[in-house]
């Protein structure tokens, strides 16, 4: 795999792990929403990953027609909704209270998506710092044809 090929790959990690922090700060931040537009509670989401192909327009196959199918990188394939059942709270004086007195949370455990969001972190900081190594290596490279 040549430079330019590391750094496609690099960035579409980079783009599909920023899209995975979105949805754990979203899972978060509605982890006590009980009614959404749907009238039931919020629902977790996760997101799915898959190999991205080659694209046939990048700039490193441009630059020097490489056509090799083993450089590939990293998409969001889906977002999916948790399908566990919501927590159910007995809290008669809550709005949204069925018969019973008790009301629908979303299965969220904080604790799981804090884990998520510092492996999403963790794993785009690793890719920020292969890109940084990669435009080091091209700098190099430059200086030795001088």
């Amino acid at each position: 795999m040549n430079l330019f090929g590391i750094l496609d790959v690099s960035g579409s990690a980079l783009n599909a792990e920023r899209q995975r922090a979105e949805i754990v700060t979203s899972n978060m931040a509605n982890a006590e929403t009980t009614h959404s537009a749907d009238g039931r509670p919020y629902q977790r989401q996760m997101v799915v990953f898959e190999t991205s192909k080659p694209s046939s327009s990048s700039f490193a196959r441009t630059l020097n027609g490489f056509h090799k199918e083993y450089a590939r990188g990293v998409t969001v394939q889906s977002i999916v909704a948790d399908n566990t059942p919501p927590l159910q709270r007995f809290e008669p004086s809550h709005p949204d209270a069925d018969k019973q007195g008790y009301v629908s949370y979303p299965n969220i455990n904080p604790v799981q998506e804090m884990a998520e969001l510092m492996e999403a972190a963790r794993a785009y900081e690793l890719n920020v710092a292969a890109v940084q190594a990669t435009k080091g290596m091209i700098s190099a490279s430059l200086d030795i044809l001088r």
